[in-house]
Parts: structure tokens; C-alpha cells; sequence
């Protein structure tokens, strides 16, 4: 069976070896155990029980570690909060899933006080005493309650058990190739999927991650030039600040093996420029419901096809389903559906969430990622975007993520995001919001488009915007486009 607490092992066979950088500091693995059993006996001594939510509001920070190794000597269940939602969305999520305590970071403590007047600062993980090295929890426990991007309505709370994180880490591990000389630069946000991406899977290897408290282009080339990272695991619009910086030209990024790009597509234009730079990428693809690395891809396989995310994770089941229910056949369009041990266990309290995403097939367990995707004749799969952000302009399946690459290969494009709108004459059409580099007439891009897309598929309005609406974790949020769209141009 496998063991929920395997920091105990690890601080146990090495515990001088560095494993954690924070603030220019390292913890070793005998160092952040203790602060694990430190924080399981603070969360004791303050009533906190099996099954109870423990909330967290922070920047990046070694807490988030501190709470989740925490967990199979308690069983509570980490819950950490997007700081970057308003005081209203926040509270609406604390009455959610009502935390037994919540804890904040440095420059949270109004929010925090307001949405708990029992609030306590980080500082108050560490004064406890160290609780015992018992495990209270078994592999179907839930460890850790994220939520889902929210783009509409209120988030759901995605339920992660102890298997799932384990399982991740060992595909992930092994699958991508992974080593105990391994370094990571953690700069995405610890409140979404950044724990269990790849933070966990290294340190299950005994690996070093360094943690970035708020990503910052400069500052990340600069921890990039002390701590020499041997791997990177950014979202697209990361990787763009990153070539904007005005010290990435002169970074040495020698050390790196590969760099790994989630949340969604990276564009061509800052592949090919990671690459100059003699850096190898990965499309990587996952949700929070399931791995959260889903797919796997030898890294000269996925250089010739830089479009695909690759094939699934040994212990993990993909099929694409067609609206009518059939299986999708080679290069067909169809629904993502997953199965496997890295699944979660389901929403928190939205049974009629979990009907809605659950699908038992024969013998199998399915999860409808709600994500279109085809796979070509060798296996490999391409994402094509969300079902849910798929149009039909004059009776066309276009898919935006098909448009977008388009856009990007423009090299006065920064950044692209298309969705439908409705139409009069074709039902609906493909509206571009795009984030321009340099001066460019919206004739001269159409023209472009028409070049490299069928006519249905060239967005009908483009509108070029100073920045694009963005989730914490970097994506786009469509929802929100189209919103303005209305605002400008009413429902028809």
C-alpha cells in the first residue's frame, strides 16, 4: 500500500539535503517534516479534525507545503484561496466550504480578518507542538480542495485525494523523465495546481524546488541565474513576460533540459524563441480534476509535433467522444474523456456537479474534461479548446484555438483570445481580441488570416484591446470578452 506520508521517509533516509529555497533560504527535507509536524500539531491543538477544511490565503509561500505534508497526520484537507478574487467572490467561497480555521500570508490579514475575525497569520503554523508521525488517512482521503477556474458562477471545489497526488507525482516522475538532480523554479500560484504539477513529483524524487513568492520577469531570471533550474513549468503568459525582460538576452539558461507549458497553448513565436536559446519544450496539458499532469511526450517526438500535448500517462485512459456519443475517429474532433487513479473524487458539495462530469462505461469510471480534442494516426493528441467555446459560423465547427495559433504566427501579435459572437446572416461569427506588439491595421491581419485559414474561420470583427482579462493562474478569461462584446454591441 502505498504510504500518504512519504516526507517522513525522505526526512528520514536524507535529511541534511536541501530541498526547499525560500527568501534566499533552504529547508532541508529534516526541516520542512518538522515544519509539517509543526503545523499538524498547531492544527491539533486548535480543534481542527479529520475531514476538517483548513483554509489559506497567501502569496507563494512554504506554508502551502507546510499544510498539505501536514495533512496524513491530521486528515484535514488544505484549501487554499485565489488572492486575487474580490472580497465578495471570496466570501461567497468561505461560505463555500466553511475552513474550521483560516490562515493568511503577509499583506492579507483585512481580507482574511474579514471574511474569519478568528483569522490567524502564518506564523501561528510553527508554534505549535510537533504532532505525532501516526498517519490518520488512507489513499481515498481527500488532501487538498481546489478550485476550478470560475471563469462563470462560483467555483467548484475539486476534491484531491491522497491517490491522486501520489499517482501524479510517480507518472509525472517517471514519465517526464525526472531526476533527484532535478532543480525547479515555482512561480505559478501554490493556491491552484502549482503544488501537485511538479513541485510535489520533485520532492517525492528528493529534488530542490525554489519558490517565488510573486512572479516577477526580472526577479525569476535572476533566481534562474543563482539556482541554475534545470527544468521550467510556466503558463504561455509567463513565458512571454520572460521574453520581454530585458535581462532574458543575457540569462544563461543552459542548464534547463526542457521547458514545460500549461494552463493552455503556447504560441509559436515564443517557442521558436526559447528555442534560439537553445531551450527544448513541451506542450503540457491537465485540469485540476484529473492529475494534474494528464499526457506525456518524448521530447524529440514533441519538437516534431509542437502541437500536441502527446499521449496519456501510463495509468491513465483517454478517449474522444462525438456528440452523437461515438467515438471519434483519427482527426476527428470529439470530448476528452478520462479515466484512471488521478481522477479526483469528485465536487464538494455539487452532486449535481458530479452527474454532470461522471460517466460510468462498462467497467470505468470516465471524467468529461468538457475539452475537444483529436488525435492523429500515431496516438498523439491535439487540444483544440473547450467544447463549450466551439462555434458554428454557417454551419462550420470552428474551434478558437485553431484561430488563435493563426494569429500568433503574426509577429505584431502579443496576444490573441477569439470567440463567438452571434450573427444575423451565418449564426454566429469569430470575434478576435487581440493585444498588439506594434501598429497594425485590422485589414492587414485579416489579410493574413485569410492566407492561412478557410473563410469561415477568419474572425469577422477584430478588436484590439491593452491587455486581456486574465485568471489567477494566467488563462483567459473568454467569458469576460464576451461580456464586453455585449456591453459594445448588445446580445445581437
Amino acid at each position: 500500500m502505498l504510504n500518504p506520508n512519504w516526507l517522513g521517509r525522505l526526512a528520514a533516509y536524507h535529511p541534511d539535503r536541501p530541498a526547499l529555497c525560500f527568501r534566499n533560504t533552504w529547508l532541508t527535507y529534516g526541516e520542512l517534516y518538522l515544519r509539517a509536524r509543526k503545523a499538524a500539531g498547531a492544527l491539533r491543538a486548535l480543534g481542527v479534525a479529520k475531514g476538517d477544511r483548513v483554509g489559506l490565503i497567501a502569496w507563494n509561500h512554504p506554508a502551502y507545503l507546510d499544510l498539505l505534508f501536514a495533512g496524513p497526520l491530521l486528515g484535514h484537507i488544505l484549501t487554499p484561496f485565489n488572492h486575487r478574487l474580490s472580497l465578495p467572490e471570496l466570501q461567497a467561497l468561505h461560505a463555500y466550504t466553511e475552513p474550521k480555521v483560516l490562515f493568511y500570508g503577509e499583506g492579507f490579514q483585512e481580507v482574511a480578518r474579514a471574511l474569519d475575525p478568528k483569522a490567524l497569520p502564518l506564523e501561528a503554523l510553527l508554534e505549535g507542538e510537533e504532532a505525532p508521525e501516526e498517519v490518520r488517512v488512507d489513499l481515498e482521503d481527500p488532501a487538498l480542495l481546489l478550485f476550478t477556474g470560475g471563469t462563470t458562477g462560483l467555483p467548484k471545489g475539486a476534491l484531491l485525494p491522497y491517490r491522486q497526488l501520489l499517482v501524479n507525482a510517480v507518472q509525472t516522475a517517471f514519465s517526464w523523465g525526472l531526476s533527484r538532480e532535478d532543480r525547479y523554479i515555482l512561480a505559478t500560484p501554490m493556491f491552484h495546481a502549482a503544488l501537485n504539477a511538479l513541485a510535489t513529483p520533485l520532492l517525492y524524487l528528493g529534488s530542490q524546488v525554489v519558490v517565488e513568492e510573486r512572479f516577477h520577469a526580472e526577479e525569476y531570471l535572476e533566481l534562474v541565474r543563482l539556482h541554475r533550474p534545470t527544468l521550467l513549468f510556466l503558463v504561455p503568459t509567463m513565458y512571454q513576460m520572460l521574453l520581454e525582460a530585458q535581462a532574458f538576452a543575457e540569462t544563461d539558461l543552459s542548464s534547463v533540459r526542457f521547458a514545460i507549458s500549461g494552463g493552455a497553448p503556447c504560441p509559436a513565436p515564443v517557442r521558436e524563441a526559447f528555442r534560439e536559446r537553445g531551450v527544448r519544450f513541451k506542450q503540457g496539458y491537465g485540469l485540476t480534476e484529473c492529475g494534474v499532469n494528464c499526457f506525456t511526450f518524448e521530447l524529440e517526438e514533441a519538437e516534431r509535433y509542437p502541437e500536441s500535448v502527446g499521449r496519456p500517462m501510463p495509468h491513465l485512459w483517454a478517449r474522444l467522444v462525438r456528440e452523437d456519443g461515438k467515438e471519434a475517429g483519427v482527426g476527428e474532433a470529439g470530448e476528452l474523456w478520462l479515466s484512471g487513479s488521478v481522477v479526483m473524487k469528485g465536487y464538494f458539495r455539487r452532486p449535481e456537479e458530479n452527474e454532470k462530469v461522471f460517466v460510468w462505461d462498462g467497467e470505468r469510471l470516465w471524467l468529461r474534461t468538457g475539452d475537444l480534442a483529436h488525435r492523429d494516426e500515431g496516438g498523439r493528441f491535439y487540444i483544440v479548446g473547450r467544447r463549450k467555446e466551439m462555434f458554428i459560423s454557417g454551419g462550420e465547427n470552428v474551434y478558437p484555438v485553431e484561430v488563435e495559433r493563426a494569429l500568433y504566427d503574426h509577429p505584431a501579435v502579443k496576444e490573441a483570445a477569439v470567440v463567438g459572437v452571434p450573427d444575423p446572416r451565418w449564426g454566429e461569427v469569430g470575434a478576435a481580441f487581440v493585444v498588439l506588439r506594434e501598429p497594425l491595421a485590422a485589414e492587414a491581419l485579416r489579410a493574413f488570416l485569410k492566407a492561412r485559414l478557410a473563410g469561415y474561420k477568419v474572425p469577422k470583427h477584430l478588436i484590439f484591446l491593452e491587455e486581456l482579462p486574465k485568471t489567477g493562474p494566467g488563462k483567459v478569461q473568454k467569458e469576460a470578452l464576451k461580456r464586453l462584446w455585449e456591453e459594445q454591441h448588445g446580445q445581437a
